[in-house]
């Protein structure tokens, strides 16, 4: 989902060609009588799908393999089914995602303000946000922990290359914001998770210089860990190969994703920090490494993401293993396949640089479990100092995971192993782990209708193969949606 105004298009009036001389207004009172009837009549339609109570599940006898058949669907709502079904068939269409940021400004002027965050709500909001305050996050919560997941909040802000804030302003802003997503996850039940994007602290384009400086001969050494981690406890950022007010910024960064970091740790949150685009993973691995040396002593607080479709993944994670053996910190991975595959292949192309990505999907899979054997392998050795959530969607991945944390002996819930998806996606996979009692958490951004829209957009645009293939997904709603109808057991 790449940066877009699309929640923000009050100011945009496209001419239109009203019939019969209507005007504007008149367009969107008929629109809004439109929606509001089908609305109606699919709330009628809907209680014979979900008004009864959903029917129970059939318990799966001790030590039966874990399935993935949408049988865990009976715990959703006719509703949920509903939406998500209507949700996941617009999403797979790619001129639909493509043109989003322009359909969502078209769209809220000709509704309204009122009307369109209405409709988004009981859509692509509802499907994928947790909500706009508090008290509608603790209500999403809540409502996750009863079915056995567990929530994974993230503030829905970044900034990439080109988007550059004047001043500190911004990002003290966004420091404020996330601190109050400490505070949130810190309520949301057993072992709290947070997601952190460094671009929200620190200006991209400085991440860019930096991981720029860092291939350079000898920039590694200027730039190092200890230096970083040095200014985040208070020394003056005086690096030569950056100009003054990029020290000044740098300095500025560094003291608020440590202040974020300190108040995780003190209410007992652990921060995932998210990777990005191979132009900025350097610097945001350096920083990420910093916060770990600095506060990763006694057990994992910080997380490092990596991206298995990155050809150097493998090599680069047993770097940082190696790295935080060596220096004596805990290690916390979340382990992704990776969100950027087109960007990062048409930056390539126009670069005129080697393709960073592994060339297959299935090369891709096998990058994903090679690192996911090893990561499980040190967490059967010391589930206290290396953990991992498996941060996948992908149901061999999964089946995978299981099956070797059952051979090597690592609990269900204790903490070294954990798995993760998108909230309002793969909800057949991660039902089905909670039920069984293991720990998974659901993505879940938050915040107001025209804050997170961009942020779903871009997230959209980046993921839209992923969006085309969720096939089964759909067919297991609509599957559970006819057995409703149909009143069968």
């Amino acid at each position: 989902m790449s940066d877009c105004p699309g929640g923000r298009g009050a100011g945009f009036h496209p001419p239109l060609a009203l019939p019969h001389g209507g005007r504007a207004g008149d367009l969107r009172s008929r629109l809004g009588q439109t929606a509001g009837a089908m609305l109606g009549r699919g709330g009628r339609w809907l209680q014979r799908a979900g008004g009864a109570a959903p029917a129970p599940l059939r318990p799966a006898p001790h030590g039966a393999q874990l399935r993935f058949d949408g049988d865990v669907l009976r715990l959703k709502s006719g509703w949920e089914l509903a939406r998500g079904l209507l949700v996941f068939r617009l999403c797979g269409l790619p001129g639909l995602v493509r043109r989003a940021p322009a359909l969502l400004s078209v769209s809220r002027w000709l509704l309204g303000r009122r009307l369109w965050g209405s409709l988004l709500r009981a859509s692509f909001y509802g499907q994928f946000v947790a909500g706009q305050t508090p008290p509608e996050v603790g209500v999403t919560v809540q409502h996750l922990r009863a079915l056995g997941l567990r929530p994974l909040l993230a503030v829905p802000i970044e900034e990439d290359v080109g988007q550059d804030k004047e001043g500190e302003g911004w990002y003290e802003g966004n420091r404020g914001a996330i601190l109050g997503c400490v505070g949130l996850s810190a309520q949301g039940g057993p072992q709290p998770m947070m997601q952190l994007k460094v671009t929200a602290l620190m200006s991209a384009r400085l991440c860019r210089t930096v991981s720029l400086r860092l291939g350079e001969p000898g920039g590694l050494s200027e730039l190092s860990l200890d230096r970083v981690m040095a200014v985040m406890g208070g020394e003056e950022a005086n690096f030569s190969r950056l100009s003054p007010a990029e020290n000044r910024h740098l300095q500025a960064s560094l003291l608020r994703l440590d202040t974020v970091t300190q108040r995780a740790v003190e209410a007992g949150v652990r921060v995932l920090v998210d990777a990005e685009y191979t132009y900025v993973n350097p610097a945001l691995t350096l920083v990420t490494l910093a916060l770990m040396g600095r506060w990763n002593r006694a057990q994992p607080w910080v997380w490092n993401t990596y991206q298995c479709y990155l050809q150097d993944c493998l090599a680069r994670l047993g770097a940082d293993v190696a790295l935080a053996e060596r220096r004596g910190f805990c290690f916390g991975v979340k382990l992704v396949r990776g969100a950027y595959l087109e960007q990062e292949r048409q930056l390539a192309r126009e670069g005129g640089y080697p393709d960073p990505l592994h060339p297959t999907w299935e090369a891709t899979n096998h990058s994903y479990q090679r690192c996911l054997d090893l990561l499980l392998e040190l967490g059967a050795r010391d589930g206290q100092r290396c953990q991992l959530i498996v941060a996948s969607h992908n149901e061999s991945s999964v089946s995978h995971a299981v099956r070797r944390m059952e051979e090597l002996g690592i609990a269900k819930d204790g903490g070294a192993v954990c798995f993760g998806q998108l909230l309002g996606m793969c909800d057949h996979v991660s039902l089905a782990l909670g039920q069984a009692g293991y720990a998974i958490y659901k993505s879940i951004p938050y915040g107001a209708v025209e804050d997170v829209l961009p942020y779903l957009v871009r997230r959209a645009q980046e993921n839209q193969s992923v969006l085309q293939g969720i096939r089964k997904e759909r067919d297991l709603l609509r599957r559970e949606l006819w057995r409703r109808l149909l009143r069968r057991p």
